[in-house]
């Protein structure tokens, strides 16, 4: 093993030397009290914070912290030692990385990397990792003696929906691959220097912070749960020096196994540092060491189809054709038929299909119809059906499909259509995927796709409309009070194991993904699953929102962890978050009112907090009176902050926010206390960010949280 742990610290040494030299040159520069912090971050330096709880924020605290660094290399032959050693090499890579964001605050600009990854980016994964859109996370770094195979890995695990870094010159050889990088495509570019992979080293840290409750200086704690909750390995290619193996050895230390692709002979570790030099095994040997399932998806399709192109942009002038609400009839419609009304499989394309030999691109219209018979199936259950056309039209390569109902826009890039993709193919994805998510509910399926304009305008008008507006009159009927279940959802606690939402119908889960509706329908498909009903019975507290029946399966379902949550109050025992919840709320008691802020924003509230310091109070599955997780939805229920008042106290808002719900929110609050055009007393960042700002604002709108008794 001594050559192994030779290397290890050949490489930590050099890191370190390197890191001291680096620092003392910076400081030397620009000062002691220069400014040193990474962006976008209530986190400092994710890895010394995580570790030992020291709060980076200048360029005097790096010292202390090169000393931390020193003491864990110890050069003995002991491997866990030399694990240490690796994690030293983290610690002097988050350090170098963070000088370049001293030197310049866009150290990436000009490179093909992104560099550090901001806590919304995070956040905004939580849900897609714990619903296994995102099965598991590759690291990729170095160079491939050979790019094609390289590029094959890659688009590999882009195909089986996997989150992949990469760092060095497989990036370059990647993109001259074709690999469609980005985060919307789930390869992400970070850097070229191996100090890069710190990045990546964080998003699991802040993971461990964000979801998993685990406090700052708890490093047993921290590399429990990246080894436990953080489905990541490493792929090395090319030779690799000793930095690159001191690196490995700290991500060994989280938890993730390395792959390297030459031959290291007895010096492998089982389960930890293997070497796969042929690489047409090298991705299943990936996902066995860290366990990652991988549920395939039997759609045949002449492009790729996954998870990792949801979030593809197709841009005007790549579009080869459009079906768009404002220049042609759309919609999507599941409707439940009786057995002999339904043959299962049949596809049928109604009108013209998408032209050969178009220059500019071709505007059609879509009726998507789809007729579904099943013993168990519901009528509750269509827009269930219906929501989720959406994401599997945007797994297809080069399709992008935005809105719901007869309000959308689908775009088909020329590439895709030129390597073979037509309308049937959409057919096929929609019927493979309903079997197949869907089974336990449906047993026959068939797909219509209208592009007659005029028969298009018949289903819309004769169909499409009737069934929508029955739906909505169905669930402005549903409220919490009519209903007699609610139901838990914990899919998130596979990253916070201690959190639990609670879904009613005027109040879904905080991710925003997760209705009553969803919630039913998960259950009817999986009642051993991650919703379960809640009798509505043993009321504590109506105005509260307290039940027993609420305590005692939350207490259940986070194994002790809590025992008491209420559904309407933000200052008594409020709900739980994970982390990945779309807004976070927080008293802002100079106004007597919530201030309500969304992940999207960057910027300083009236709170003096960014939204990055309001969830650090809040995530994890931990109870912070005063603050509370959500979804944008909920913000216009007549149960939001109930307790509290409700509505009427907002004070302060994100513009783009208060514009997005302005429609819902103001109807909510004609309903409750007859305002007109409510979200007009709220104020919001291009008004004020500072108290007295704000209250200047409220006082002069006659704000009626202003009159209302003390929030605290």
């Amino acid at each position: 093993m001594s050559v192994l742990t030779d290397l290890i610290y050949g490489g930590s040494n050099a890191v370190a030397g390197l890191t001291e030299g680096a620092v003392k040159d910076a400081i030397a520069e620009f000062g002691a009290d220069k400014a040193a912090i990474f962006p976008d971050t209530a986190y400092f330096c994710p890895t010394i914070y995580a570790a030992t709880g020291v709060k980076v924020k200048t360029l005097g605290d790096l010292p202390a912290c090169v000393d931390v660094l020193k003491s864990l290399i110890t050069n003995q032959e002991d491997l866990g030692q030399a694990l240490n050693a690796g994690l030293a090499t983290a610690v002097g890579a988050e350090i170098l990385e963070l000088l370049k964001y001293v030197k310049n605050p866009a150290p990436y600009e000009n490179e093909a990397g992104i560099g550090f990854v901001s806590d919304a980016i995070i956040r905004s994964l939580g849900v897609p990792l714990v619903t296994g859109d995102i099965p598991g996370v590759a690291v990729v770094l170095g160079k491939a003696d050979n790019a094609e195979d390289l590029v094959s890995i890659v688009k590999e695990y882009q195909d089986k929906g996997l989150l992949t870094f990469l760092i060095g010159d497989v990036i370059d050889q990647a993109a001259a691959g074709g690999v469609k990088m980005g985060l919307d495509f789930r390869v992400i570019p970070l850097g070229h220097d191996v100090t890069a992979v710190i990045h990546v080293v964080t998003v699991a840290i802040r993971a461990a912070l964000i979801f998993g409750n685990v406090q700052p200086g708890d490093l047993a704690g921290l590399l429990k749960y990246t080894k436990e909750r953080v489905p990541a390995f490493v792929n090395t290619f090319g030779a690799i020096d000793s930095v690159v193996v001191s690196a490995g050895a700290g991500a060994i230390a989280l938890g993730f196994p390395v792959i390297v692709d030459i031959d290291l002979g007895e010096n492998q570790v089982p389960g930890a540092l293997v070497s796969v030099t042929d690489h047409a095994h090298t991705v299943a040997e990936s996902l066995n060491l860290r366990n990652i399932k991988v549920k395939a998806k039997a759609v045949s399709l002449p492009v790729s189809f996954a998870a990792a192109f949801e979030g593809e942009i197709i841009r005007k002038k790549d579009t080869y054709a459009e079906f768009w609400s404002e220049k042609n009839t759309t919609c999507e419609l599941v409707s439940t038929k009786k057995k002999d009304e339904v043959e299962d499989h049949k596809i049928t394309i109604d009108g013209p299909d998408i032209p050969e030999n178009s220059d500019g691109i071709t505007y059609m219209a879509l009726a998507t119809v789809i007729d579904v018979y099943g013993e168990r199936m519901q009528a509750d259950f269509e827009s269930v059906i219906e929501r989720k056309i959406h994401a599997w039209l945007n797994y297809i390569e080069g399709v992008m499909h935005t809105g719901q109902r007869n309000l959308f826009r689908i775009r088909i890039s020329r590439d895709s259509f030129e390597r073979g993709l037509r309308l049937k193919h959409f057919g096929e994805v929609l019927y493979s995927m309903i079997m197949d998510e869907f089974a336990s509910v449906v047993d026959k399926c068939q797909v219509t796709l209208v592009t007659d304009p005029v028969k298009a305008k018949k289903v819309l008008d004769e169909e499409a409309m009737p069934r929508y507006n029955a739906r909505d009159a169905r669930l402005e009927s549903l409220t919490d009070e009519s209903v007699d279940q609610f139901y838990t959802c914990i899919l998130c606690q596979s990253f916070a194991p201690s959190h639990c939402c609670v879904v009613t119908p005027e109040r879904l889960g905080l991710c925003g993904a997760v209705s009553w509706l969803d919630a039913k329908a998960t259950y009817e498909l999986s009642p051993n699953g991650p919703s379960q009903p809640i009798s509505k019975t043993g009321c504590i507290d109506e105005r509260l929102g307290a039940y027993e029946s609420v305590n005692e399966i939350v207490k259940d379902a986070t194994h002790g962890a809590l025992e008491r949550v209420t559904l309407y109050s933000i200052m008594e025992d409020p709900m739980t978050s994970c982390g990945c919840f779309e807004c976070i709320c927080g008293i802002f008691p100079e106004a007597n009112g919530l201030v309500i802020v969304n992940r999207e924003y960057t910027g300083m509230t009236p709170t003096g907090m960014t939204f990055g310091e309001l969830a650090s109070m809040t995530g994890g599955g931990v109870q912070t009176p005063g603050f509370m997780g959500h979804g944008r939805h909920f913000i216009s229920s007549k149960k939001f902050a109930a307790a509290e008042g409700g509505i009427e106290r907002i004070v302060w808002m994100p513009k783009e926010l208060k514009d997005s719900v302005a429609a819902r929110l103001n109807k909510t609050a004609k309903e409750l206390f007859g305002t007109d055009n409510f979200t007009d007393m709220i104020c919001d960042e291009t008004i004020a960010t500072d108290s007295e700002g704000v209250l200047a604002f409220l006082t002069e709108k006659n704000h009626p949280a202003l009159g209302m008794e003390p929030i605290m």
